[in-house]
């Protein structure tokens, strides 16, 4: 065998040994592309849990927010229906005064737990008490019935209307959260066993009690009201306060 036979045998077993390195790059590259897209897969993942727990944020954002509106909607509602009870003493009162009927100056006494259903022998005493009323009734001056009932109390202290004028003080302060001058008046209307306010003035201190954060007192006095007045609407409403 001469030498240009031997020159091309070692040539072609040179060439048969290069093919397979040659090709054993391209799995390298197929590994690359592949790494690649598991980046982007996590990257995705990455971004979609992001996601969530942004979605999750927002959304207990959104309940606590509709947690704070139904607690406002609850407090409009108690503060709504303590404007109606009010509206309905206002009637009351009113359906008192127009069925009233003057009693004999004979037996017109002042007493201390007199019927606040009679009318007083003394005129002025008479007009005075009306005039009182009706700023509010009428004039909804509740700043200048306040100062007119104060003063009525003042000039004629042991006056028939005396349970009365202290009930409407009462109502006044109280529509104005002055909860110490209202618990002021309201247990001056208790002290009148026959006083057609006295449940009403009872359960209004047992209210007052509950805004101070007297439990105790105002359980007692919602009790006292159920107790004394069975059956009526006012106990009703004291029993809806003992089951708050």
């Amino acid at each position: 065998m001469n030498s240009n036979t031997l020159r091309a045998l070692s040539l072609a077993l040179l060439v048969s040994a290069a093919a397979p390195v040659a090709a054993a790059p391209a799995p390298v590259t197929e590994l690359g592309g592949s790494g690649s897209s598991v980046e982007r897969l996590e990257r995705m993942l990455e971004a979609r849990n992001q996601m969530q727990i942004d979605m999750q944020r927002q959304l207990d954002q959104m309940a606590s927010e509709l947690d704070e509106l139904r607690g406002t909607v609850e407090r409009n509602n108690y503060e709504l229906n303590q404007m109606l009870e009010r509206q309905r003493d206002l009637y009351r009162e009113i359906d008192s005064l127009r069925n009233a009927k003057p009693a004999p100056a004979v037996e017109a006494k002042p007493q201390e737990n007199a019927s606040t259903e009679n009318y007083s022998a003394n005129q002025s005493e008479n007009a005075e008490y009306d005039a009182a009323v009706n700023l509010i009734l009428k004039e909804k001056n509740y700043s200048g019935a306040t100062e007119a009932f104060n003063a009525f109390l003042a000039k004629y202290p042991q006056s028939i209307y005396k349970p009365n004028a202290h009930y409407w003080l009462g109502q006044l302060y109280f529509s104005k959260s002055q909860l110490d001058d209202a618990k002021k008046n309201f247990t001056a209307v208790s002290q009148f066993a026959k006083s057609s306010k006295r449940a009403d003035a009872l359960l209004k201190l047992g209210i007052i009690a509950q805004r101070q954060k007297e439990a105790a007192t105002a359980k007692s006095l919602f009790e006292q009201v159920v107790k004394e007045y069975p059956g009526t609407t006012t106990a009703k409403q004291a029993e809806k306060q003992l089951s708050q």
